[in-house]
């Protein structure tokens, strides 16, 4: 089958050549042929050589994401089944299987650019797999990637969320429902011995925070006798894991009532200590500054905000955002207490975020030292050719 070409600038091809999956609008010279959104393109050299093939998106900056560059190598549903196939066999190596009923059932099984499926994302939730399709090569492929996912071993529905706002740039209009399967509106699921009710509906993402597992876990071996406030607690992953730590207290606070009453339903799953809860449905910020005013002190402080930066152009107010959050945070903790603190911005690198926690500190008259970095969990891999696959940074600092 003959593609369509897109042939590239001279010496713009450098970085497909280290296998960066992303090609922008102002690196192609022309394309030869019509191509339609999603479509696959073979992508050349400005002297003809092959490159790679990829999706073309016409309406985004990044005209084109690479699927292969292997030049034998066909796009089609049988591209994606073994994509797809690789990348569970690559969670099982790291003990996360669908529908495991033993241990952890909630994990990512595709990750976009960094499993190879530019714009698609995949998650378990036990026996419901939601996906998004971020892009215009992701919904040109929509029906074969349910086909697949629908056939895998232990899957009784498909549901998509792609309700997100990036799809405009795409030009492509958001999308939700069920795919496959039975009707689902909830799901529960397991996660490092702990059991969480997940709203596939209208969760956030695709339900649940999934790349904050391993650092929930951290919040558990530090959580024994401290004092504890989450911010922004969603349906209370860290919450959950600090009173499994032991912790003496934990006041938990966000603006959604939905996602606090299902964080208390999931404490009385747990049969935890509800009496160690307290609960606040306010906007984090304010709280903060009421809590400062009144004097109010902490061992252990979470602040796991939403996504400050959708875009480049975002950074500098996000780093604003980040400095007056921790800021509030030092003022809050007590010497030698704890500070969890993230960003989810994939444009804000993870040297801005430790430099805006850093001056949040001496703006606070504190300082504090790293006693750990954090990321993503291993199932949200980053790629070694694709370092914007890390979105999650993370710190855990003591405050001196």
């Amino acid at each position: 089958m003959k593609y369509p070409v897109v042939v590239l600038k001279s010496g713009k091809d450098r970085p497909l050549v280290r296998h960066h999956p992303w090609i922008f609008s102002g690196a192609i010279q022309h394309i030869k042929g019509n191509v339609e959104s999603g479509e696959t393109v073979e992508v050349q050299s400005a002297e003809g050589k092959f490159l790679a093939w990829g999706s073309y998106s016409p309406e985004s900056q990044i005209r084109v994401r690479v699927l292969s560059w292997n030049k034998q190598e066909e796009i089609n549903e049988e591209f994606f089944e073994n994509k797809i196939l690789e990348s569970i066999k690559r969670r099982e190596v790291l003990g996360l299987t669908i529908g495991n009923k033993k241990g952890t059932n909630a994990f990512r099984i595709v990750h976009g650019e960094s499993d190879g499926l530019p714009g698609f994302i995949a998650d378990a939730y036990n026996r419901t797999i939601s996906i998004q399709l971020l892009t215009a090569g992701a919904e040109y492929w929509k029906e074969s990637i349910v086909n697949i996912m629908s056939g895998l071993k232990d899957v009784e529905n498909v549901y998509e969320r792609s309700d997100v706002d990036v799809r405009r740039m795409e030009g492509l209009e958001e999308h939700a429902g069920l795919l496959s399967g039975n009707e689902v509106n909830e799901e529960e699921i397991n996660e490092n011995g702990l059991n969480y009710f997940v709203d596939i509906e209208k969760g956030q993402k695709t339900g649940f925070y999934l790349d904050q597992r391993d650092n929930r876990f951290a919040v558990r071996s530090f959580a024994k006798d401290k004092d504890v406030l989450n911010c922004f607690c969603y349906t209370g992953g860290f919450t959950l894991n600090a009173l499994e730590g032991g912790a003496k207290r934990v006041l938990s606070i966000d603006s959604s009532e939905e996602a606090i009453e299902i964080a208390k339903r999931n404490v009385e799953l747990n049969k935890l200590e509800s009496q160690k809860c307290e609960w606040l449905t306010e906007d984090v910020f304010q709280a903060l500054r009421r809590f400062r005013d009144e004097g109010k002190t902490f061992d252990m402080i979470i602040l796991d905000p939403p996504k400050f930066a959708s875009h480049p152009k975002h950074v500098e107010g996000a780093l604003r955002g980040y400095k007056d959050i921790n800021m509030l945070a030092f003022k809050l903790l007590r010497a030698n207490g704890l500070l969890f603190t993230y960003s989810c911005s994939g444009s804000v690198t993870r040297e801005m975020f430790q430099t805006s926690v850093a001056w949040a500190a001496m703006d606070a008259g504190s300082n504090g030292r790293v006693i750990k970095y954090l990321s993503q969990a291993g199932d949200h891999p980053i790629s070694l050719s694709f370092p914007e696959g890390e979105y999650l940074k993370g710190l855990i600092v003591q405050k001196e």
